[in-house]
């Protein structure tokens, strides 16, 4: 067994011969280890019987196999311990929600937590958490407060503190929280991990008490990129349980050469986030992709509209009755805060959802411009002296750049940054992305903690639309006049690059908008500019019915001979046309006209 097995891949080598006695006894040790622990991190952790049950079922799964590859594939996750937040349920355990008089004992599972446990997982405790998911500093609990790993002394995040905290102390790989306005990538941030947060209703929210139910989602805690990709593939999917579950694979990845938005004025920023803020941004540039100042006051409104407007009611909605017999029973801040709840009428709703709507679409058009957006995932990091002193003022400036992620239906990954780690552990940064674009995300997080390949069991990884690779070569060109009839397909920009040395451009006459034909030919051929956009194949038929002649799709091979189909144009359609070859590219034709 290693040391400290911090990752799956970790634990999948204390399993890889099955559930037997040593790894048993590794399991056995790190529950004692949780329950020695307890509170403030956890609120409940297995009891042995509880554990020595689910190890049971498991040896029985784990035999009725044939053969190890089989028993990889229906349990990827064999022996891997988990923590849930005490607001999502597990069997015959009572669900707190950090609040003693609202604990009920589940009768099952909720969706999530089942799906991991049929892939093999083991549950071994459940997580404190800000009472209600209502805080982003992990302070507002009965049960105490856990602190940093990283930095005792300063709060752990929330509201998914005692997750992020689990898999901080390496006391399991991954943890479930859940993230409203921020839950999910704070805490990660404050604890240097890898804070996943889906698309909402790509996974379910079946048995999780919401917090915004029209907004939560369940997120993912790890030290790795890849580990709560592997956790996303196995909790995600539609669930008829659920009445906002719209699961909708995305891409499997981003274009090679990004452009990222940034803001072009920056909220006030500690110095540990402005330096990891900034070093961020230099590797970045230094990889080649593109950063654009854009302006996020756009963005940040619709943040207000969460604590400020009457999304609050949603809050309300699930512990009104508690509220109204026990108002005891809560925490004064989060009782403050749900209390707004009752200031606003069902004309304020509707106004709120116009004001969400107005601008939610100025939000999803930065889309046609940029491919991720990247923030600060905290302005800074209060110590717990600092939330005591100014428990609201110090909640809501956390939320600066998370809360209004939900509202606009995105998904976001917080990762640490390795290069200032030493000086700056606890200030990470967020890329956000739009709905679907999960496991890009989660491919780019990867690719930004230069994680290598850990020579485990190839894991499990979430679905992606299948696509087919496009080259376009004329006016489907980026910001070209026919380029919409990609993007309104859902077609993503891969890369511009070059064709092979094979082929010549020609000016055809008479096209309406201009186009122009690339032919591929036996000699004299050059390389051309061509763009490649991944398109749904459920679009593709769509899209052949637009080709006009004497266009046609064929294949097309690319400078670094990788063949694709793509835009090329039958030789009899050349008399009378121009030889713009020498121009290198359509684009670079246009613009020497």
């Amino acid at each position: 067994m290693p040391a400290t097995p911090r990752t799956i891949a970790d634990w999948q080598a204390v399993f890889h011969e099955g559930p037997g006695p040593a790894a048993q006894a590794a399991l056995q040790a790190q529950r004692e280890r949780m329950a020695a622990t307890g509170a403030p991190v956890y609120l409940h952790v297995a009891s042995e019987q509880a554990l020595m049950a689910q190890l049971q079922a498991l040896a029985g799964r784990a035999a009725a196999c044939t053969s190890a590859s089989q028993r990889r594939a229906l349990l990827p996750l064999l022996g891997v311990p988990f923590v849930v937040k005490d607001n999502i349920d597990i069997a015959g355990v009572p669900t707190t929600a950090a609040c003693p008089a609202h604990s009920r004992v589940a009768a099952r599972h909720a969706t999530a937590v089942q799906r991991l446990i049929d892939a093999g997982a083991v549950w071994l405790a459940k997580g404190n958490l800000d009472q209600f998911a209502t805080g982003l500093v992990g302070t507002r609990s009965p049960y105490g407060a856990p602190h940093s790993v990283l930095r005792p002394g300063h709060v752990s995040g929330g509201s998914s503190s005692g997750s992020a905290v689990a898999v901080a102390r390496g006391d399991v790989p991954f943890a479930l929280g859940t993230d409203t306005a921020g839950s999910g990538r704070i805490p990660a941030a404050f604890n240097g991990l890898v804070g996943l947060k889906p698309t909402p209703g790509r996974g379910s929210n079946a048995g999780v008490l919401p917090a915004c139910r029209t907004l939560d989602c369940v997120s993912i805690f790890s030290h790795r990129a890849d580990d709560a990709a592997a956790v996303l593939a196995i909790i995600e999917g539609a669930d008829p349980a659920d009445d906002y579950s719209h699961f909708a694979p995305g891409p499997a990845a981003l274009p090679a050469v990004l452009r990222i938005g940034v803001p072009a004025a920056m909220p006030a920023l500690d110095e540990a986030s402005t330096l990891a803020f900034d070093t961020a941004c230099r590797q970045l540039q230094a990889a080649g992709h593109q950063l654009v100042a854009i302006d996020f006051e756009p963005l940040f409104a619709v943040a207000r509209l969460l604590y400020e407007g009457p999304w609050v009611a949603e809050r309300h909605a699930v512990v009104r009755e508690l509220l109204a017999d026990n108002p005891t029973a809560f925490d004064p801040v989060v009782r403050s805060v749900i209390e707004k709840a009752l200031n606003f009428s069902a004309t304020d709703s509707f106004d709120a959802q116009y004001r969400l709507k107005a601008l939610s679409g100025p939000a999803q058009a930065l889309w046609q411009r940029l491919d991720l957006l990247l923030v600060p995932t905290a302005p800074n990091h209060p110590s717990l002296a600092q939330v005591a002193a100014d428990p609201v003022g110090a909640n809501a400036r956390l939320g600066t750049f998370t809360n209004f992620v939900n509202l606009l239906g995105w998904c976001a990954m917080a990762l640490p940054v390795p290069a200032s780690a030493a000086r700056a552990p606890t200030a990470g940064i967020t890329f956000i992305a739009p709905a679907g674009m999960d496991a890009a995300l989660a491919r780019l997080g990867s690719a930004w903690l230069q994680e290598e390949a850990n020579g485990a069991p190839q894991a499990p990884a979430p679905a992606t639309t299948p696509t087919l690779p496009l080259v376009v070569v004329g006016a489907h060109l980026s910001g070209l006049p026919l380029n919409g009839q990609l993007t309104e397909r859902g077609a993503r920009l891969r890369l511009a690059t070059h064709t092979a040395a094979l082929y010549r451009l020609y000016a055809l006459p008479g096209t309406v908008p201009p186009k122009p034909g690339m032919v591929r030919v036996a000699d004299g051929g050059a390389a051309i500019a061509v763009e490649v956009w991944d398109m749904p194949l459920a679009a593709v038929g769509s899209f052949l019915a637009l080709v006009p002649q004497p266009l046609s799709l064929g294949s097309v091979t690319l400078a670094s001979g990788d063949v694709a189909h793509g835009f090329l144009c039958e030789p009899v359609a050349l008399a009378g046309a121009t030889d713009i070859t020498a121009s290198g590219g359509w684009r670079a034709y246009l613009q020497s006209l």
